[in-house]
Order: C-alpha cells, then structure tokens, then sequence
C-alpha cells in the first residue's frame, strides 16, 4: 500500500531564534536560555527591545525539520533601527552597540534616537 505524506503539520516544523548574550568579564558569552515558546522572531525582537538581554551579540535562526541555519544578526538589527526610528523611541544602551555593529548599509539613513549623553 503506497503512503501519502500527512496533511496534518509538524508540531516541530518552526523557525526558532536564539539570541548570544555577552556578560561581560568572566563570565563570557551564552545562548541564553528560552522557553520552547519564546524562541519565535516576533518575541526575540520584543525581548530585545524591552532590554531583556545585557548585550546581544547574535541571533541565529534555525528550522531543523526543514534542515537549515542562518545567522540573522544584520536582518534583526535592520528591524529594530527601523522601529526605534519610526517610533522615534530611544534605543537601549544594551541595544547600541549591536544596532550600531551589524545593521546594513542602507540607501536612505534613518535618524536613530540615541540616548543623551550627560
């Protein structure tokens, strides 16, 4: 009897994102640990924005059901400047940095709220 695949999807068949975490000192680099459903990119990039990593220094997304990796580190820079510009919102100092080291290259150059120096 021939088979036919299953229509039915792949609880396992998602992108998931993982964010390197830089701690500082000793302590080093991570993968920071995440819940299972806190791995998609629209919850990365909100946990980047409401500072819950200390100093982000890549993201990596991966879909092991459909076989690939990819660093995304410059993509995910690009959307945060472009929400921080459009939102005319100050960027976190943990932020900065990494916006500032992987964004792209743009044709147009967005005005980014940097946090006052005092």
């Amino acid at each position: 009897m021939l088979s036919s695949p299953s229509i039915v999807p792949d609880p396992d068949d998602r992108d998931v994102y993982l964010v390197l975490d830089e701690f500082g000192g000793q302590l080093g680099r991570a993968w920071r640990e995440t819940d299972e459903d806190h791995t998609d990119r629209e919850i990365v990039i909100t946990d980047l924005m409401t500072g819950q990593y200390s100093d982000p220094v890549r993201v990596v997304a991966f879909n092991t059901v459909q076989g690939w990796s990819r660093d995304v580190t410059s993509e995910i820079a690009d959307e945060l400047a472009k929400w921080f510009s459009e939102q005319d919102r100050e960027i976190l100092p943990s932020l900065e940095d990494f916006i500032q080291r992987h964004r792209t290259p743009m044709s147009e150059q967005l005005p980014l709220p940097l946090r006052s120096t005092a």
